[in-house]
């Protein structure tokens, strides 16, 4: 049984960071390895593009079944419980995920997978804003980060040597799912107790002001971006790339690569071009990446296409974050609610947007239409206080 009990002892920063990271890792692994495996079940399931498109649609479903209360939720029953709530869905959602074999069980296991996802979203960047103030004027926000693309990463990995070996779903999810487990056993007593601007009655609803609005329109076409390269990956090196079954993953893999080093190094680069810079410069590579790979749609160029897309998207949803949840307006967890509703809209939206457009036209199309996302993160960044 997993316990909330802190340690008899008080708890260093360091053993905070260490369990609050721990808990972002297990936040990407559970959602990377159904990412990895999305291919395979449209395959078992025999849908098309579109049809997968309209699947995934479920997933933002339940994530705006949860975004009303989520929020509320942090702020008043405390960030660490909620991550644990939602961490538990999640892995129970992915369980479901691998071992469904119709469409009516896939769907609600889809919902379940947004609600849970959402929850952990919210409840462990809340977590992160804590250790963060523990340690004063030194950014650490974005390492957080890292760690769930380096989850990515794994999993995209293991996904890979899973769909290369001809490992069910069912089998590798399980195999997550017990990784989960025991690291939450180890890492809960050692989350941060104590969020910020911390309110006894929290409101339902706060309406965010123009800054988070700001913050929101920002990470919403960033995390667009996203979207589309942790959906539509293997799916886009499968039918325009034409890569053979051992290298579907390569994408998603040079993707989560790029984009987990540059979140280990985003705290550094913030520190010395300013923040806007580096959101700017972001969306620029993600753009550029992206367009490499509609024009020239090879193994070699598709690949480092994807490569600089990772570095692109890895800076800009830390910072936001980062700065959000710094509000002295409310709760941190109530704040990044605000702000994480707007942006994973476009995280949830994009993918079954792509299956829609490549429905009627092409996966070339919807990726170029992507691009212009991160265009507009450099544009609207010009415009909003970082």
């Amino acid at each position: 049984m997993i316990s909330l009990t802190a340690p008899s002892q008080p708890i260093s920063r360091k053993a905070h960071r260490v369990a609050v990271g721990a808990l972002f890792f297990l936040l990407g692994l559970c959602f990377a390895s159904w990412a990895s495996r999305i291919p395979s079940v449209q395959q078992r399931m025999g849908v098309s593009e579109a049809q997968l498109g309209g699947l995934l649609l479920a997933i933002p479903i339940g994530q705006l079944l949860s975004l009303p209360f989520t929020g509320w939720l942090v702020a008043k029953e405390g960030s660490r419980k909620v991550v644990l709530w939602g961490l538990g869905l999640y892995a129970a959602a992915l369980l479901g995920l691998g071992w469904a074999s119709s469409l009516y069980q896939l769907l609600p296991c889809l919902v379940l997978f947004g609600i849970g996802g959402n929850l952990t979203n919210i409840a462990v960047n809340t977590q992160a804003v804590g250790v963060e103030e523990l340690y004063e004027h030194q950014p650490i926000m974005a390492s957080f980060h890292g760690l769930w693309s380096l989850a990515g990463f794994v999993a995209a990995s293991l996904g890979t040597f899973m769909i290369g070996h001809a490992v069910a779903p069912g089998v590798h999810f399980l195999l997550i799912v017990l990784c989960l487990g025991a690291g939450l056993a180890v890492s809960a007593g050692y989350t941060v107790r104590q969020d910020r601007n911390v309110d006894p009655n929290p409101p339902i609803f706060v309406k965010p002001d123009q800054e988070l609005l700001g913050l929101g329109a920002i990470a919403f076409c960033a995390l667009i971006c996203e979207g589309a390269m942790f959906d539509w990956s293997g799916v886009y090196f499968k039918k325009v790339v034409r890569a053979g079954p051992d290298w579907v993953g390569v994408g998603y893999t040079a993707f989560m690569s790029t984009m987990a080093l540059g979140r280990f190094g985003a705290d550094w680069l913030a520190g010395r071009l300013g923040a806007r810079r580096v959101i700017q410069l972001s969306g620029l590579l993600t753009a550029t990446g992206l367009l490499l790979a509609v024009l020239w749609p090879t193994l070699a160029t598709a690949v480092l296409g994807f490569l600089l897309v990772g570095f692109g998207t890895s800076a800009v949803v830390p910072l936001v974050y980062s700065t959000a949840g710094k509000s002295s307006r409310m709760s941190a967890g109530m704040a990044l609610a605000s702000v994480s509703t707007i942006g994973f809209l476009g995280f949830l939206l994009g993918p079954p947007i792509i299956g829609l457009v490549a429905g009627a036209t092409s996966l070339q199309v919807s990726f170029a239409l992507i691009a212009g996302m991160g265009l507009c993160v450099s544009a609207v960044a010009s415009r909003v206080r970082v």
